[in-house]
């Protein structure tokens, strides 16, 4: 009787034994995975818990010590840049969305935090004393009373060398002290300004689109370049996160978004499904296509409309690249920076988008995401200095692209 007692104890101690065994292994394994995957727990747990934006007297200081700093020159010594007057956090792998406006079509900001849901970078040129002023009023309205601005927007200022922005005066900032709501600020801006062109600014200040272009994406390792009136598809922003995590192999890779206009009086579409139904009935048409068909024609857009429908976004053809084609692209690494002579009209983005091909790059056209721009554009609606300033450009892009062959000279590519 006593050595079957003794057995019983002997074996419930073996169990126990046992047990504790398999809890150690079992926290050991949830130890290493929480090593591996922790990157992507934290990440999840910040889709639902996102870290609390800045407050807003933070952001208001940061704005008073931009422009405090008087600002640089930049390498013309025409201009006076102010960087960060509004700053967010990126995370390195993430995609910013980097646009450049004239004071005036500041108020597309809006429909851009709606439907691109990571952080954004705008650079705002100021062509006059007075804007200047009206822009550092406009940040300080909007990082008051917008938290998506606080949270997800840096902003930068250019205006001439000959000007400087000042810090906006609190006892008198004009109507926009008025104003109790981010929805109140964008309707005011609405009312006050008279959106058009950026280059179209009525003053002999050439529009310095790609001084602006890279002051946007300077902070970014992965950046999609866009102008200001034009529209992502929803989830966008979702779908590139996604489909950068799977690999670490997309430097050298300029990942094309297919780039469309709208008729003004159409809803912006959604989806690719509600984009092609406007596309078969003519309501919706590839970009530049009453100005410079050539310069998109590459994108091969009746073979994008033609392929199946997807969930997830990836790749989907590669297009070889071709003079004067100029698509509005993500990439990261070490992507060439847009030449800073190119202002106002003409050949700005095809030089960058040369270069690209010259440095190697490979153009892969993406499956489901698409940007379009608002309203068709037309020849007739472009200013009168157009023909000259198109003249200047390419005159220097015929320069430009032999200085790429001094500066490339192993490369295989040329313009």
């Amino acid at each position: 009787m006593q050595m079957s007692y003794a057995i019983r104890c002997a074996f419930y101690q073996l169990l126990l034994a046992a047990l504790m065994l398999v809890a150690m292994l079992q926290l050991l394994y949830l130890s290493l995975l929480s090593g591996l995957h922790g990157q992507e727990e934290q990440e999840q747990y910040f889709e639902f818990f996102p870290p609390s934006p800045r407050s807003v007297d933070q952001v208001k200081s940061q704005l008073r010590t931009a422009l405090a700093s008087g600002g640089v020159l930049d390498a013309s010594g025409d201009y006076r840049v102010y960087r960060g007057l509004l700053k967010t956090t990126v995370d390195p792998n993430d995609v910013v969305l980097a646009t450049h406006a004239s004071v005036d079509n500041l108020l597309h900001l809006s429909g851009l935090l709606e439907r691109w849901e990571g952080p954004l970078s705008v650079s705002v040129f100021a062509a006059t004393k007075e804007e200047a002023q009206l822009a550092t009023v406009l940040a300080y309205a909007l990082s008051s009373h917008c938290p998506e601005m606080r949270a997800r927007v840096a902003m930068h200022l250019v205006c001439p060398s000959r000007y400087e922005a000042a810090v906006p005066d609190p006892r008198e900032p004009g109507e926009f002290a008025l104003l109790r709501s981010c929805q109140e600020v964008f309707d005011k801006l609405a009312r006050v300004a008279q959106p058009g062109i950026n280059y179209a600014l009525g003053t002999n200040i050439s529009y310095p689109n790609n001084l602006l272009r890279n002051l946007a994406r300077e902070e970014a390792n992965y950046a999609l370049v866009i102008d200001v009136d034009m529209v992502p598809s929803e989830g966008l922003w979702r779908g590139l996160r996604e489909m950068l995590d799977q690999s670490n192999h997309w430097d050298g890779m300029a990942l094309v978004v297919p780039a469309f206009e709208i008729r003004r009086t159409r809803r912006m579409p959604m989806n690719k499904n509600e984009l092609v139904q406007l596309y078969q009935v003519g309501e919706v048409r590839p970009f530049y296509y009453g100005l410079c068909t050539p310069c998109h024609a590459p994108t091969n857009y009746s073979r994008w409309v033609n392929l199946p429908e997807e969930s997830l976004l990836r790749p989907a053809y590669v297009v070889p690249w071709r003079d004067p084609w100029e698509p509005f692209y993500v990439a990261g690494g070490k992507v060439p920076t847009f030449d800073e002579r190119f202002r106002q009209y003409g050949f700005n983005r095809i030089s960058q988008a040369c270069e690209l091909h010259v440095a190697g790059f490979n153009f892969e056209v993406l499956n489901e995401g698409f940007l379009v721009h608002k309203g068709f554009k037309e020849a007739v609606k472009f200013h009168p200095q157009k023909e000259a300033e198109n003249q200047r450009n390419k005159i220097l892009y015929r320069q430009f692209k032999q200085e790429l062959k001094a500066k490339y000279p192993n490369s295989p590519h040329r313009c």
